[in-house]
């Protein structure tokens, strides 16, 4: 059973010796291939020696796996994308109770982790083709646009031991591979801002890795995460926000539990103020998870309040531009949806732009089929200040065809919950900063 994150985990993950971080403005990468997979270059043989050494798959027709020490370049990263500690691993370290220091290990080659997730995927289907639309109206910028992507990535505890995903197999959910679907998506999108929800893997898996990629990381777990019911769990869940730390500075952070009927809730979100470089403007980035479930409509409104109160007061009454990315669980017809379309904040929903009028929400953000039946809903939003900020462009959501009868999660797909990108740039109008 989880003890408490070890600062001690840097030690378990070995140093790497890779190129610094690519730029997060580089193109798009392809949709994997389906196997074999293309060469992977001079550390080839040493990362399938290295996955064959640790159990992983191997490509179709290779060769006997033999055992062989890891070498060094690229082979080194695939034990840290496959070390996860154990539960009893991380009891031997519970007096370390601290975030463990990842700016001493070297930095990670973004290419060379997607070679090390397709080397460990390359038995399933080939990650789905999305494109994006363009969404400016001849709107002229002056800097890099500021990609921002939010999801809900499915905690690992609960899609192994809760949520009951009935046509999905225990096999595609295994977090070995799964979470190489997960760096895979993050990988091919590089937003310069990242927002999730459910994750349970910060300290093993995402912030070693992604801050070895350039991302300032914070987490904060929910005080009682229904992933400690789960036995075997790797600790609660909780949100998470990652930024480049090369592109933007941090000049604010808050942790918010959120309150409802003047009660402490499960559920937080994070704010942060960040100071964009390039431009020297401020703009606040926060991340959220209301309360899941029919029936409990109030008490999202209410918590919704309470983080538009938070949030007012740290924009001091919407002076900053504002984004604001979650898992709202609620469906444009709710209460708490209306409260943030009718905000003094004066935001506007990004996805909402992709529909004809500029009006409706996406027929679905999550999409799976529990004992209950079919659940098909929209809840995750990306919420912006729609004076100060410009949607660029925004990525289009996946098919009914693409998402397959089975709906989600799928060997295809690693969460219940679509992941939603926008491109933002800073309106250059001052006088029309809200």
């Amino acid at each position: 059973m989880y003890q408490g994150p070890a600062r001690c985990l840097c030690s378990a993950l070995p140093a790497l010796s890779c190129a610094p971080v690519a730029a997060a403005s580089a193109a798009l990468l392809p949709p994997r291939p389906r196997a074999p997979p293309p060469p992977l270059g001079p550390a080839a043989p040493r990362a399938a020696a290295a996955l064959a050494a640790a159990g992983g798959p191997s490509a179709p027709g290779a060769p006997p796996r033999t055992v062989c020490s890891m070498g060094n370049s690229t082979s080194q990263l695939y034990s840290a994308l496959t070390k996860t500690l154990s539960s009893s691993a991380v009891s031997q370290h519970q007096d370390c109770l601290e975030q463990p220091d990842s700016a001493r290990l070297d930095p990670i080659d973004p290419k060379d982790l997607l070679e090390e997730c397709q080397m460990v995927l390359q038995k399933r289907p080939p990650r789905f083709q999305r494109n994006f639309v363009d969404l400016k109206k001849n709107a002229a910028s002056n800097h890099r646009p500021i990609r921002v992507m939010q999801w809900n990535i499915l905690a690992q505890a609960l899609g192994e031991g809760k949520d009951n995903f009935v046509q999905c197999p225990m096999e595609a959910l295994k977090w070995e591979e799964r979470k190489c679907l997960i760096l895979e998506e993050i990988l091919a999108y590089k937003p310069d801002i990242l927002c999730l929800q459910e994750v349970d893997h910060y300290f093993d898996t995402f912030e070693p890795l992604l801050s070895r990629l350039g991302y300032q990381c914070t987490f904060f777990p929910k005080p009682w995460s229904p992933c400690l019911d789960v036995e075997q769990n790797n600790g609660p869940d909780g949100c998470a926000l990652f930024f480049i730390k090369d592109r933007f500075e941090l000049i604010n952070s808050a942790n918010i539990r959120l309150t409802a009927m003047k009660l402490k809730t499960n559920q937080v979100a994070i704010a942060q103020t960040l100071k964009c470089n390039e431009t020297g403007r401020l703009f606040c980035i926060a991340v959220t998870h209301l309360k899941a479930r029919t029936g409990w409509e109030r008490f999202r409104s209410a918590q919704g309040c309470d983080l538009l109160q938070n949030l007012k007061s740290i924009t001091q009454g919407a002076k900053i531009p504002l984004i604001v990315c979650g898992d709202f669980n609620a469906e444009p017809t709710e209460e708490v949806y209306k409260e943030f379309s009718n905000s003094s904040l004066n935001l506007n929903s990004a996805y909402k732009l992709l529909s004809p009028d500029g009006q409706s929400e996406p027929p679905y953000t999550t999409w799976k089929i529990r004992p209950s039946g079919e659940c098909r809903h929209t809840l995750d939003y990306i919420w912006y200040s729609q004076h100060a900020l410009i949607v660029n462009s925004a990525l289009g959501l996946l098919t009914e065809e693409q998402i397959g009868p089975n709906r989600l999660p799928s060997f295809n797909y690693p969460s219940d919950h679509l992941s939603l990108v926008c491109d933002f740039s800073f309106n250059q109008d001052p006088d029309r900063l809200l």
